[in-house]
């Protein structure tokens, strides 16, 4: 397939360039675009045979459920059943934003959305390209990351064109990704508003509009196999490097000295490792390949350029990456689940 590659600028959208985007979505198509968590991989959301094609180009288990993204709340009503009070109460909060909402779904969305769930996931980016993407195509758009399954999310273009070119129809290139990290997953179909996902929007986030709200369990364990995943991320591995990965938590102090010896020992049996620090450390090791992944003062720093330092690592071809893990705070419960799917859970608390 060849795919054709076009450049819009956020601050000043190209109505003409993007309105053939639009069109590759009414027919079917496939359109890698920015938003302000990742870039994603869209196909019209009522269309089975085009999400099928998502499914295809990424190596995306079938069980995996989609995202659905929408340009205005009233975009909800023919794909959901009923809309919670409680939803409302939340757009109004957080949407346009990095907030995916679950509801059940109606008849009108196809299985292949929900993976045979009887829910639907759904969101409304504030990113200006695909918002108005949306808007133009006329149909709700189903987008998960615009990556080859199971690789670090993609946050910039190239990203998209390493993993997708010859893929896709077309790829959007329109600057990076501002969150970096996939949106917030909140179960609204039950009795209490479960996380399924931490994103941009934190619990304590949540917790300031929400009378009850709960973090489902499973995202701090392994989920096994035949299991139905209820939201993007929760069972497979994620965001992964070529190359092995592992956390070591705790103290910076301590973190860093265990860090070092470990890089040390791993370098005498002749592997390169590399470091992922943060700004605070990053000067404390000997090693020759230490990448920054950002601030622990501010972990939506790290969460920023998580995915991009983890691709960084790969083009530097290291064989082990060693990474400082951060607090479970705000953001950093977001970076910590991202990072421990990259690490297959392997992880050293001191």
């Amino acid at each position: 397939m060849e795919t054709k590659i076009i450049s819009i600028d956020p601050s000043c959208i190209d109505q003409e360039k993007l309105q053939e985007a639009a069109n590759i979505l009414k027919r079917g198509g496939t359109v890698a675009f920015p938003t302000e968590t990742v870039y994603g991989l869209g196909a019209n959301a009522l269309d089975q045979e085009a999400v099928v094609k998502i499914f295809r180009a990424k190596g995306r288990p079938s069980d995996n459920p989609l995202i659905v993204h929408i340009a205005d709340f009233d975009d909800i009503n023919p794909l959901v059943r009923e809309i919670p009070a409680v939803a409302k109460k939340l757009a109004d909060r957080f949407w346009p934003g990095p907030l995916t909402m679950i509801f059940p779904k109606s008849e009108h969305v196809p299985e292949g959305i929900t993976a045979g769930l009887d829910t639907v996931a759904i969101r409304m980016p504030s990113h200006g390209i695909a918002r108005a993407l949306i808007k133009l195509s006329g149909v709700p758009v189903a987008a998960p990351s615009a990556n080859l399954s199971g690789k670090p999310s993609p946050t910039k273009a190239a990203h998209v064109i390493e993993d997708l070119m010859g893929k896709v129809e077309m790829i959007i290139s329109g600057g990076e990704c501002v969150v970096g990290l996939e949106s917030t997953v909140l179960d609204i179909s039950g009795e209490v508003p479960a996380i399924l996902r931490p994103g941009g929007i934190t619990l304590e986030d949540l917790k300031q509009v929400l009378e009850a709200v709960i973090v489902d369990p499973a995202l701090e364990e392994k989920m096994g196999t035949g299991i139905v995943p209820k939201s993007p991320g929760m069972k497979y591995t994620h965001y992964a490097p070529k190359a092995e990965m592992m956390i070591i938590d705790g103290a910076a102090e301590i973190v860093v000295t265990k860090i070092e010896n470990l890089a040390k020992e791993k370098e005498k049996d002749g592997l390169k490792v590399g470091i992922m620090a943060t700004e605070e450390t990053k000067d404390s090791y000997g090693a020759a390949c230490v990448l920054s992944m950002g601030s622990r003062k501010a972990p939506e720093t790290i969460g920023a350029k998580l995915f991009d330092t983890l691709r960084h690592f790969d083009a530097l071809g290291v064989d082990l990456i060693l990474a400082e893990g951060i607090s479970r705070q705000g953001v950093g419960h977001a970076v910590m689940n991202r990072m421990l799917k990259a690490a297959g859970y392997r992880i050293l608390s001191l």
